[in-house]
């Protein structure tokens, strides 16, 4: 599902104390392709450099960020805002988690209306005032043994859940894998396998070897392997079985030096002579 044309929630943050906090936010509002930031009283002024450093780039929010007075000021333009809060408070607003509310802020937004994300301070977070102001609240879902997020995680949990609403899907990058390998490889894969093992005395009892090579080729066939995994699963078949060569050599060996018999080895192939007196 795609639908990148659908404006983003305006992100407000209500007096931030740190402009490290400042910029961690527009970090992450940049993440998930939030863009539009407000402050409301920002409590050591702005612009701050501390902010930019802390964003590691993401210098748009920034650069385009609104300076307002109030809450009311922030959100006046705004039709649907979600206050995003902890603690219970004197209001009677519905109450939802980050991915309820992204999807109620998608469905807006895609009907035409102009939607945000308030987030209080750092230490005291918002105002019973200020959040009665909102339409709704929206609260993560954290542990109750410890309920304190920091302000750029509350801002990303929420910027998160709306980017899945517009972009449920890896990035292309993770897409671009190799298909799975035809089925006359795989047949191929399965033979070998069966082969060597046959020689091995797997299969026993004999009357059980039809389930048997059932079984493994279901296993195998769900690891839906690509042609190169397959090449590389039938060489590590070939190297076990002349590894196997290799050991059953070294006793042929040893049991010949006790025999009075020598080994010539060509090939893999283990033959053994008389030894002369």
């Amino acid at each position: 599902m795609e639908s990148l044309d659908v404006p983003p929630p305006v992100v407000i943050l209500d007096q931030p104390q740190l402009a490290e906090n400042i910029g961690a936010c527009a970090r992450v509002m940049a993440n998930f392709g939030l863009y539009d930031l407000r402050l409301v009283n920002p409590r050591d002024g702005w612009p701050q450099d501390r902010a930019w450093a802390s964003a590691s780039g993401a210098d748009w929010p920034l650069r385009d960020a609104k300076i307002c007075g109030s809450v009311a000021e922030a959100i006046a333009d705004l039709q649907l805002v979600y206050a995003a809060t902890a603690r219970p408070r004197e209001t009677h607003l519905p109450v939802e988690t980050p991915r309820e509310a992204a999807a109620a802020l998608h469905q807006a937004s895609a009907s035409g209306l102009k939607i945000g994300l308030l987030f209080g301070a750092e230490r005291a977070g918002l105002e019973t005032m200020d959040i009665a102001l909102c339409n709704a609240i929206v609260t993560v879902p954290v542990d109750a043994k410890f309920r304190s997020l920091n302000l750029a995680q509350a801002v990303a949990v929420n910027a998160y859940e709306w980017r899945a609403t517009v972009l449920n899907a890896p990035p292309a990058p993770f897409l671009n894998v190799a298909p799975p390998a035809d089925q006359a490889t795989m047949l191929g894969l399965y033979e070998h396998l069966e082969e060597e093992l046959d020689f091995s005395g797997f299969f026993f009892p004999p009357e059980k070897k039809p389930s048997m090579i059932r079984n493994l080729r279901v296993a195998l066939g769900r690891a839906r392997f690509t042609d190169q995994e397959a090449r590389t699963f039938r060489g590590v078949i070939t190297a076990l079985t002349k590894g196997r060569g290799r050991t059953l050599a070294r006793l042929a060996l040893a049991k010949g030096a006790d025999s009075g018999l020598t080994v010539t080895e060509m090939d893999d192939d283990t033959s053994l002579t008389e030894r002369e007196t």
